[in-house]
């Protein structure tokens, strides 16, 4: 400021000369440093300005001044013109350099979001509770005798006890191949037995036709040697287990078949399985009862319950009969070829729950010879139970059921061995007697148990009803 104030004016080619020097001075200096120098110039020049005005200096200096204020405004153009430029260079390489950082600075992120997702799966990993310590697999023991060397020599982790692991799961590997395998042979073999076993069913399916025809050829041979009848045989097995009243019966007519030669066939039909089931039972309910009265009191509320046990499994109801029935052929005396005339067949039943034996006609029968039955033996339609306990157990009607083809006759119970008491006593009066109907079937129950009797009345039966037609 000093150097303005005590400075001269300077020409116009002194000026001149001076904004040369100062363009090359310029030129050398940098735009910041540029305008730093011309903001001091220029606050210079106006404060200089300011002062000849309040000193009242003349205004000649003020030129001088001005041309030097004009220069310093070229030169703020100058370093703002070279700023900008400067500006625009660094925003282009700014610009150029933006797109690289701006791409690693991506890469950065996803190698950050990778970093963080490999820290969680790692930390997820780790929480993770493994099956693989309390799998069932063989014992160490078992491995180490009955692994293979192979397996045993394998070395599949570094850590010992997962190596151990690995090494077991493969042995049992190994174990399921084998039982593979072993099942491929087995089933083969399966299907090369049962190829044999069909060809033996065919086999066995054609022997019965076999069989038959050698029994037809060897029944000469057994009459000659006097061999029993295997069918006969086969009934008296059946008859073992037949119930006492039906057991009576097959022998009396078996008896008198064999000691009179009557003409007369006897079979005993039904289910086997269940016959050999129900006396299997009785059995053991006999079994119980001895043993509960061995036991005094305390066998008597026991036996009571086994009593209301039985009674409420009757599945059966009042009808229910035995599972083996005994069937009666009754030829006529009169045609000695059975197969000329149809004989009569009568089935006798037991029935289980009102003790009691009923006889009907095979159902194969003619209609005619179904009432062949009927007052056999005088006032005895069948439709009447025989005795009072069949009474009271069938309750107030005291009728038996119509609808059966089998009927409870009072001959069937006397030649079953099933004593009847009658209703009143027999030692009557005369007259009493004469007009008692109880007292009439007890003077026939000797009728009653005589085979011949029966046999001979069924004969007549039927001669009557085929005469009648």
């Amino acid at each position: 400021n000093k150097s303005l104030k005590n400075s001269k004016p300077l020409s116009p080619s002194s000026a001149s000369l001076e904004m040369a020097n100062n363009t090359v001075a310029t030129a050398e200096k940098s735009p910041v440093e540029l305008l730093q120098e011309t903001k001091a110039s220029v606050k210079a020049i106006v404060a200089r300005m300011l002062s000849i005005k309040q000193q009242g200096n003349p205004k000649s200096e003020n030129r001088e001044l001005l041309t030097q204020m004009f220069l310093n405004f070229i030169n703020l153009r100058q370093a703002n013109r070279a700023i900008l430029i400067e500006e625009e260079k660094l925003k282009t390489e700014t610009e150029l350099a933006k797109s690289p950082v701006d791409f690693t600075t991506l890469e950065l992120h996803n190698l950050m979001y990778e970093k963080s997702h490999y820290l969680k799966a790692n930390k997820a990993s780790r929480d993770f509770k493994s099956r693989y310590p309390n799998i069932d697999l063989i014992s160490e023991q078992d491995f180490f005798n009955e692994a293979p060397e192979a397996i045993k020599s394998q070395t599949l982790s570094n850590d010992t006890s997962h190596d151990l692991m690995l090494k077991r799961l493969n042995f049992e590997l190994h174990q399921r191949k084998e039982l593979c395998k072993l099942r491929e042979r087995l089933e083969q073999h399966k299907k090369s037995l049962l190829e044999s076993n069909a060809e033996r069913n065919k086999f066995l399916s054609s022997l019965p036709v076999h069989l038959k025809t050698l029994k037809k050829a060897s029944l000469p041979v057994q009459s000659q040697l006097s061999l029993p009848n295997p069918k006969k045989l086969k009934y008296h097995n059946l008859a073992e287990l037949l119930p006492p009243p039906l057991y009576v019966i097959y022998s009396q007519f078996m008896a008198r078949k064999e000691a009179f030669e009557e003409n007369i066939e006897l079979e005993v039909s039904g289910s086997l399985k269940d016959a050999q089931t129900y006396a299997r039972e009785q059995a053991e309910q006999n079994s119980e009862s001895l043993r509960l009265e061995d036991n005094g009191e305390d066998g008597d509320g026991t036996r009571q319950r086994k009593r209301f046990k039985k009674e409420g499994s009757d599945e059966g109801g009042l009808y229910q009969i035995h599972p083996l029935r005994v069937v009666l052929h009754v030829n006529d005396i009169e045609i000695p070829d059975p197969k000329s005339h149809r004989p009569v067949v009568l089935k006798f039943e037991y029935l289980l729950k009102l003790n009691v034996v009923c006889v009907g006609i095979e159902e194969s029968q003619d209609e005619l010879e179904k009432n062949i039955l009927c007052n056999l033996f005088p006032e005895d339609t069948g439709l009447e139970p025989p005795h009072q306990s069949a009474k009271l157990i069938l309750g107030d009607d005291h009728l038996f059921d119509e609808s059966r083809t089998s009927r409870p006759y009072k001959w069937a119970q006397h030649l079953a061995g099933i004593e009847i008491l009658p209703e009143m006593s027999p030692f009557f009066t005369e007259k009493d007697t004469q007009d008692s109907d109880t007292a009439k079937d007890y003077a026939s129950a000797s009728d009653h148990r005589n085979v011949q009797t029966v046999l001979q009345r069924i004969r007549s039966q039927k001669k009557a009803k085929l005469t009648l037609v």
